[in-house]
């Protein structure tokens, strides 16, 4: 999938270039009507079939592919515009319903296909994440909070490193509500060691 911004809006299109074209030989199909008997009639006809369905499953699949791409970039606007920090709590039922499908299909069509954008190439499945209550009555997703912690850490003062107690403590004047615990499993993720072995003598 592309993504670009096109006068002021996100546009998504499917990449061509990733598009098996497909079309039906006609030579073949005028075989049926030349067959030497029923037998070689119906074996080419029974081909036909397939083949015709076949397309028509890819056709099917790359339109559900791209409804679901703009739906996403629909719902993660901010994210395209200011990066990960901005990007909203979203699960597959969110994109299910906006879009009348199943989950399962929505899981389906967004296991390993990507999306290229100005900002990078992601999975579909990036953009899918928990939320956590903020103060105000609002969410962060995890993806956002996360951005939040690793900028945090990279702003540290290097004698003395944020602990995940700090960094709780500070992502708590922001009306992000976590536990301690949490914040240690997002570092981790991030692959940041604790603040113990962070710190640098100056």
């Amino acid at each position: 999938m592309l993504v670009r911004k096109h006068n002021g809006r996100w546009t998504v299109e499917l990449n061509s270039d990733s598009i098996p074209r497909l079309q039906i030989n006609q030579h073949y199909a005028a075989m049926c009507n030349s067959a030497r008997n029923d037998a070689d009639s119906q074996f080419i006809r029974s081909n036909l079939q397939d083949a015709k369905w076949l397309i028509k499953s890819l056709e099917s699949r790359n339109d559900t592919l791209l409804r679901v791409s703009r739906c996403i970039v629909e719902q993660q606007q901010a994210f395209f515009e200011q990066g990960e920090e901005y990007m909203k709590p979203m699960v597959l039922a969110d994109i299910a319903q906006a879009v009348e499908m199943h989950e399962s299909t929505i899981s389906r069509v967004t296991t390993q296909k990507y999306l290229h954008s100005p900002r990078g190439i992601f999975e579909l499945k990036y953009f899918f994440s928990s939320h956590v209550n903020t103060e105000g009555g609002g969410e962060a997703s995890s993806t956002a909070i996360r951005a939040l912690v690793k900028k945090l850490i990279a702003a540290e003062n290097p004698a003395k490193p944020l602990s995940d107690s700090k960094l709780t403590s500070l992502l708590s004047e922001q009306g992000i509500m976590v536990a301690r615990r949490t914040v240690a499993k997002y570092r981790e993720s991030l692959s940041i060691p604790p603040s113990n072995q962070r710190k640098q003598l100056v």
